[in-house]
């Protein structure tokens, strides 16, 4: 760092606002993959976002239009510039029909209360007889159980009805 007449006087290579360096990859269409495309998007069938997709890679094909940037068809569509970059990366990475579609989750969002260990009881639970004084078991009373007898940590009656609607 220089300091001249107190301004601070910093080489080029030292910035406040590091920019990374993202790896570059060539999107190179074949015939059959640009034939498959264009179809895709002339028919209009498909969701709006794999029509958006594909018109990405339409756009980003270097052997169409020559080097295209990002940002330039970030602004044609109206997405963000990582979003061309991110199309192009798993298209080059993982093939045409992965760059279509919505990238699938490694995880759920949350981890599931009923494992299936804890559904077989949750079941078991239901066949068993009513409880004492009660003419039926509740989705309440099934949800209290299930804890008390420590099949799960905390549940509430709504998680226990989608359980076992999902189950019988």
């Amino acid at each position: 760092m220089l300091f001249l007449g107190g301004i601070c006087i910093l080489p080029y290579y030292y910035s406040h606002s590091r920019k990374t360096m993202r790896k570059i990859y060539k999107v190179t269409l074949t015939t059959e993959e640009r034939a498959t495309l264009t179809a895709l998007v002339s028919t209009g069938k498909n969701n709006a976002q794999k029509i958006k997709h594909a018109n990405i890679l339409l756009a980003a094909d270097e052997n169409e239009r020559g080097k295209a940037h990002d940002s330039d068809i970030a602004k044609q569509f109206h997405c963000h510039a990582n979003t061309v970059a991110n199309i192009r990366e798993r298209f080059v990475e993982e093939g045409l029909e992965s760059a279509l579609e919505r990238k699938k989750r490694s995880t759920p969002p949350h981890t599931p209360i009923f494992d299936g260990r804890a559904e077989a009881h949750l079941i078991a639970l239901v066949q068993s007889p009513k409880p004492e004084g009660r003419c039926k078991w509740t989705m309440q009373l099934l949800a209290d159980q299930c804890v008390a007898l420590g099949y799960v940590e905390k549940t509430s009656a709504e998680t226990v009805r989608r359980v076992l609607k999902k189950i019988l």
